[in-house]
């Protein structure tokens, strides 16, 4: 069975929390997050 993968544009706090809405729901998701910028937001 082939691997569920989720890919979020934006490391923002939205994307973040969309990330963390989605491992919560599947924790056998694979998350991969695009950012341009330096940082990403860790208060999700």
């Amino acid at each position: 069975m082939a691997k569920k993968r989720l890919v979020v544009i934006g490391g923002d706090a939205a994307g973040m929390s969309a990330a963390s809405q989605a491992r919560r729901i599947d924790s056998e998701l694979e998350i991969i997050v695009f950012e341009r910028g330096l940082h990403t937001s860790y208060s999700a």
